[in-house]
């Protein structure tokens, strides 16, 4: 619909006419039951009936309010009735000579999700019970009730839901069933985006949370989690629940602003797009969450990171919450700061600085060099660009510059200003200066100088050391040289540590000298290191204080090489490896040396996450940025060294499991043997429990070959015949080696839109194959002709998956550059987020080839 792709002009329009003093929501969901779609063939839909109270500053204006429907049974406008016909467009509904005080009333049909976005129906293959629950952000609640959907727009919320009878209903506030109708607490003044309904024959576990305040009152916060009664043997609300308390515990400490939302529910649900969202009251969060088999820590920690990064948005986004989605930084960086920092001060995942450092920069650094980079403080036109800024920018590397905002500020100034800041803006909505303000506030800085550099500005410095030693073997000067790419030619200022190595006489690599300073224009003078003992290695970025590439000079480079496993604290060393991988990622490092570090020294990793980290990027490394012609020569090697730590691992340990992952993966005919005895018992590993899981795992690499077809999938799913046993199969399928398959596999996912989002996500993962790439060739043609029409058609999200998945990436040739190139050219006027999408692909093509002409003049060299 034309409508459908709100501006930001135009909501700055509406916000300057119009404030909302409350909503009304009344939903009537026992249509969710039965077969799929309706009996006219056409969606399946539910009543949607929405009362709006509002205020117009400008009597006799026109104005216009949010609704994707299939359908609207009428309007009324201060108890006029409106012809639906003539005022709704399937996105907006036209509202003309409004009053000083005005009550919107419409009733509409609105049509369940297959998508994940609005109102999710989904039919659980386990006992065919039945699924709902919302997701809104950015501007999907429109596709459930009538309103006005921007985030400076605030009202109260009243929901009421008639369900079937079996169920229960979940909202914000706190819900009572009564005449077979469930009604809901007002809420406190919160933006559309974050309002939620979930209801079904969830598995429901309840808890509560009691603090004393500081005035000493007592606050009693309701707790509940829920999952799939077919998850419930798995479920482990009672870790969920520690997190969960030990989260308020902190924030309630650090934030000093009650929890502002009444109960706390959070929900479990299935075929989620994100990771979770932090709607008040009422979070949801993806059902992978809850483990069906055994995993490692890592995943403990990451599931604690995001129940604490959603924890976070309850002050940072729902209390106080942007005006538009420039500042989603505002929220996000905030968050995903907040979730590590929490993780760390209050849960047992002490490490967590670690992971950061190791995976979500990982993530920050890769947006940070694609042609669409851009500043954390965004230029964000419209909901398009809005749905794609959920990037690594706005999270990760908005949360590293949030962690060298500490530094700079100090911890206790960064709290301070947080706690103002949600004092002075409660339900309200801010902009950059509002929080740069505070900050000025509590640190006596200037704030302005740091946000121009840091949130105004794109792309990742690099920083690289300088040493010179005197006669006696000290250092007479040690210089750190910051570099920016040309298109983004900005050097900022960092507070860093830089930390100095060498072996003991043991033969650790340990740090015996630091200094934290100041990094400012392209060479700055470390002091404070003037005089120590020759370095065999030189860290620049120390405890990661900053966001930054760092590089090493000759000497630290070769005693990487030679010793980067006898690195004993785990922070330098994962970012060591961080480093090194980001020159392998650079074409300054061959992949098959990258290949070789992980082959020597992973196995002395002794944090899990930075392990399974190895394994990806060495599994990336192979497939992305290795020779063509070495491809063959390195699946051994990394097969070979994951078989033998298989076996050589503590038996039965998480380290033992991420080998066995591992391996899996790479593996190719001579490991098919170990796989297969795996599944059918005939072969054993000592320790390693072939949980149903990791069954899916080795049958993933199987079905890859050919070595099992859709008979041993069909057997496999009737032992596990449930949602996540069908995604399984589902991406098996599609993974084999055949023409029929992948043209079966296309048709589905382009062609076609009776799959839900998960299966699409399913079937595009078994459709990509490395090791297919010549069954894969005739598609790259296809792709090009085909995603115009898709994005047009399609959801924004399942939009967004075809493009990203399907594009021919792994064609890894000039030829594919240039028909990226002649699309692009042919298509300038082509929707902005779709030429972003391909734009970001074409940079990732450009970045393999590079990669791969290193790897090949290292074997040359």
């Amino acid at each position: 619909m034309p409508g459908e792709n709100l501006s930001r002009d135009e909501a700055r329009e509406r916000a300057a006419l119009l404030s909302v003093d409350g909503y009304d929501v009344s939903l009537d969901v026992r249509s969710a039951l039965g077969g799929e779609g309706s009996e006219n063939g056409g969606p399946r839909t539910f009543r949607s009936v929405t009362t709006i109270r509002f205020r117009c500053n400008e009597p006799g204006a026109t104005s216009f309010a949010d609704l994707i429907a299939p359908s609207v049974t009428a309007v009324s406008l201060n108890g006029k009735d409106l012809d639906p016909s003539e005022v709704f467009d399937g996105s907006r509904i036209v509202l003309e000579d409004l009053a000083a005080d005005n009550e919107l009333v419409v009733d509409a049909q609105c049509a369940y999700s297959r998508t994940g976005e609005g109102l999710h129906r989904f039919v659980d293959p386990e006992d065919g019970e039945v699924y709902l629950y919302t997701q809104y952000e950015p501007a999907d609640s429109r596709r459930v009730f009538a309103n006005f959907e921007q985030p400076d727009l605030k009202a109260p919320f009243r929901f009421e839901v008639r369900a079937p009878e079996a169920w229960t209903v979940w909202s914000n506030g706190s819900g009572e069933l009564a005449d077979g109708t469930w009604r809901f607490a007002e809420t406190k003044p919160i933006s559309t985006y974050i309002t939620c309904v979930v209801a079904g024959p969830y598995h429901y576990v309840t808890d509560s949370y009691e603090r004393t305040l500081a005035d000493g009152s007592t606050l009693r916060i309701p707790l509940g989690a829920m999952c799939r009664k077919g998850l419930a043997p798995y479920f482990d609300a009672d870790d969920i629940f520690l997190v969960t308390k030990q989260g308020l515990d902190f924030f309630h400490e650090h934030f000093d602003y009650p929890y502002p939302f009444g109960k706390y529910d959070q929900a479990f649900v299935p075929e989620y797009n994100l990771g979770a969202m932090e709607n008040p009251g009422m979070v949801t969060f993806r059902e992978e969450f809850v483990f069906r088999g055994k995993v490692t820590q890592a995943s403990y920690e990451g599931r604690a990171n995001v129940i604490l990064h959603e924890m976070a948005h309850m002050w940072f986004g729902d209390l106080v919450t942007m005006v538009w989605w420039d500042d989603l930084w505002l929220k996000e960086s905030f968050a995903d700061f907040m979730g590590t920092f929490a993780n760390v001060g209050a849960t047992r995942f002490k490490n967590a600085w670690i992971t950061f450092a190791n995976r979500r920069k990982a993530w920050a650094y890769r947006a940070d060099q694609l042609p669409s980079t851009h500043p954390i403080t965004a230029d964000i036109r419209d909901l398009q660009d809005a749905k794609l800024n959920f990037d690594g920018i706005t999270y990760a590397k908005g949360a590293s510059v949030l962690k060298q905002l500490v530094a700079y500020v100090g911890q206790d100034a960064f709290l301070e200003g947080a706690r103002r800041y949600f004092k002075r803006h409660a339900y309200g909505n801010t902009r950059l200066g509002d929080l740069l303000s505070v900050l000025e506030e509590t640190s006596g800085r200037d704030m302005g100088a740091w946000a121009r550099s840091w949130l105004q500005t794109a792309g990742v410095n690099s920083l690289t050391p300088q040493v010179l030693l005197d006669g006696e073997g000290r250092v007479s000067e040690l210089a750190v040289v910051q570099e920016a790419a040309e298109s983004h030619p900005e050097l900022r200022p960092h507070r860093v540590a830089v930390g100095l190595y060498r072996r003991t006489a043991d033969g650790a690599l340990e740090r015996y000298a630091r200094a934290e300073t100041d990094v400012d224009g392209p060479r700055s003078i470390v002091t404070e290191l003037v005089g120590a003992e020759a370095p065999e290695l030189v860290l620049v970025n120390d405890d990661d204080l900053t966001f930054c590439k760092t590089r090493f000079d000759d000497t630290s480079l070769a005693t990487l090489r030679a010793a980067l496993g006898e690195m004993t604290d785990p922070l330098a060393r994962a970012l060591c490896w961080s480093a090194l991988w980001n020159m392998t990622r650079d074409a300054l490092l061959p992949a098959r040396e990258f290949i070789d570090l992980v082959l020597r020294f992973a196995h002395r990793e002794s944090d899990i996450g930075v392990l399974q980290m190895l394994h990806a990027w060495a599994d990336s490394a192979l497939t992305l940025y290795a020779a063509p012609e070495w491809r063959a020569e390195g699946t051994r090697l990394l097969a070979e060294g994951a078989s033998a730590q298989l076996y050589a691992a503590e038996h039965g340990s998480e380290h033992q499991l991420a080998w066995a992952r591992f391996f899996a993966r790479v593996t190719d005919e001579p490991g098919f043997g170990l796989l297969t005895g795996l599944l059918d018992g005939s072969a054993t590993v000592e320790g390693l429990a072939v949980d149903q899981e990791l069954r899916w795992a080795l049958l993933d690499t199987l079905a890859t070959y050919g070595v099992v077809g859709e008979k041993e999938l069909a057997a496999e799913l009737a032992r596990d015949d449930t949602a996540s046993g069908k995604r399984h199969q589902v991406r098996c399928l599609a993974a084999r080696p055949s023409e029929a398959v992948k043209a079966q596999a296309w048709a589905q996912v382009v062609e076609s839109d009776t799959l839900s989002n998960a299966l699409v996500e399913a079937t595009i993962a078994g459709f990509v194959q490395p090791s297919q790439r010549e069954l894969l060739a005739p598609y790259a043609e296809k792709y090009f002709a085909v995603i115009e029409r898709v994005w047009d058609e399609r959801s924004i999200q399942i939009g967004m998956d075809v493009v990203r998945g399907l594009f021919p990436g792994l064609q890894q040739s000039p030829a594919t550059l240039e028909a990226t190139d002649a699309w692009l050219t042919a298509h300038e006027d082509a929707a902005p987020a779709l030429r972003r999408l391909v734009l970001e692909a074409r940079d990732d093509l450009a970045r393999a080839l590079r990669g791969q002409a290193c790897d090949a003049a290292a074997s040359t060299g």
